[in-house]
Parts: C-alpha cells; sequence; structure tokens
C-alpha cells in the first residue's frame, strides 16, 4: 500500500501575510506539517505543492520533498485546492506509471495536530468504504441553536430552524466543525470528481485544542500561547 502525504502551501495568504513562512515557536509554520508527517510511518514520501522559491527552499531544509513547482494558474486566491491536488497525483502517475494507494493532504494550517491525528485518519481510510477520510472537531456553534443569517429585510433567523423548539443547547442535533487536520483521498475519486461531499465521506474526531485553523493573524497568535502553555506544562 503506497501513500504520500502532500502539503500544499502558496506563496500569497491575504489573511496573513507570509504564513507559511512565519516563525512559530522558532520553526516555520509548514515545517511543523512536514515533521508530523515525516513522524508516520505508513507514508512514504512527503511532497510539497508550492508555487513560491522561499517555501520549496524550506520544504527542502526540513526533509520533503519539491519534485515540482505548481503553476501560477493553480496557485491564485480563487484557485480551488482541488485541482492542485489533480496536479500533483498527475505528477506521481506521470512519473511513477501509477497514482497511491492514499493521497494524504496535511495543511500547513494544523500546526497542533499529532502523528497519532493522521494516524487515526489512515485507519479510518483502510477500512475500505470511504472515498476520503476528514477531521472535525466538537462545533462551539450550532446552526439550530445559535447560529443565524439575515434576511432581505434585514431581520435574522435561525440558520437551521429545528422541528421543535429548542431551549438548550444539548438538545439540538450534534453536529461538527470541519478541520484542516488531515484528509485522506481515494486518488481516483479526486481525478473524477469536483469537491468532498461528491463522495462518501468519513469523519475522525480531533480534540478541539489540538484543530486550530490558522487563517488570521489572532489564530496564529493563539496558536503561540497554546505551544507555550504546553511548554509551561511539560
Amino acid at each position: 500500500m503506497s501513500m504520500i502525504a502532500f502539503i500544499f502551501a502558496r506563496g500569497g495568504s491575504k489573511g496573513l501575510p507570509g504564513k507559511n513562512t512565519r516563525l512559530l515557536a522558532d520553526k516555520p509554520l509548514i515545517a511543523w506539517s512536514i515533521e508530523h508527517a515525516q513522524a508516520v510511518s505508513r507514508i512514504e514520501r512527503v511532497i510539497v505543492s508550492t508555487d513560491s522559491i522561499e517555501i520549496a527552499e524550506i520544504a527542502r531544509q526540513y526533509g520533503a520533498e519539491v519534485p515540482f513547482m505548481r503553476p501560477a494558474e493553480l496557485s491564485g486566491d480563487d484557485s480551488p485546492e482541488w485541482l492542485a491536488w489533480r496536479h500533483a497525483l498527475d505528477y506521481i502517475r506521470d512519473n511513477s506509471g501509477a497514482f497511491p494507494t492514499a493521497m494524504i493532504s496535511i495543511p500547513t494550517t494544523a500546526p497542533l495536530r499529532l502523528p497519532v491525528d493522521i494516524e487515526n485518519c489512515l485507519n479510518e481510510y483502510e477500512k475500505g468504504d470511504a472515498d476520503i477520510i476528514i477531521s472535525v472537531t466538537d462545533a462551539h456553534r450550532s446552526p439550530y441553536f445559535n447560529m443565524v443569517k439575515s434576511k432581505l429585510d434585514g431581520s435574522v433567523v435561525l440558520v437551521n430552524p429545528p422541528q421543535s423548539t429548542i431551549h438548550h443547547r444539548q438538545d439540538a442535533p450534534l453536529v461538527y466543525d470541519m478541520t484542516t487536520v488531515c484528509y485522506v483521498a481515494r486518488p481516483g475519486f479526486v481525478m473524477s470528481h469536483n469537491s468532498i461531499f461528491e463522495g462518501r465521506v468519513r469523519a475522525v474526531n480531533v480534540p478541539i485544542e489540538r484543530a486550530i485553523d490558522i487563517d488570521t493573524l489572532l489564530d496564529f497568535r493563539i496558536a503561540e500561547s497554546l505551544i507555550k502553555a504546553n511548554e509551561s506544562n511539560l
């Protein structure tokens, strides 16, 4: 069973400029994902897909492969990452003659994950009854209870009005937040479909303290604080 981990890291980021090379606890953000992938014995290769020479150099310094540069048309703010997934898989097929058994995406934006979280996603994938495995965490807001949307007249209503009145949050249907901890996908599914939920999806729950998704400076500061707190506890 061949398993390849990919880390997709564009050079541009509007929410947090220079995000992937920004130092988090004295280590570039992308390095956290590289090291997490390297710590999983089932992963045979760690490949970084980027359009940035700087990111490519850092990735190689931390032991990842950068066998190709991502084209500009797949690196814009509006470029679906799904197409970057296909581009990476095309490269593997063209250069090895076959797709890997599993395509693993380990985003740079979840540096507080642990290797065991990736292992758990691989375990779920190996059960063989899903096209893609996503990671989730317990939601802190519910569309049935405390999430609202605006109407044209300016009033607001619940995103998903329940069938009956809900007085307590625990009475609402259980929902989860998707995280960027890990994705494990069947290559054939990625190449023949256009989005995650076009296929059979299963999820692995990750503790919320390991599932922070860094998109803004505030997210980054929270991650720094959590790392410092963990170091203090140790």
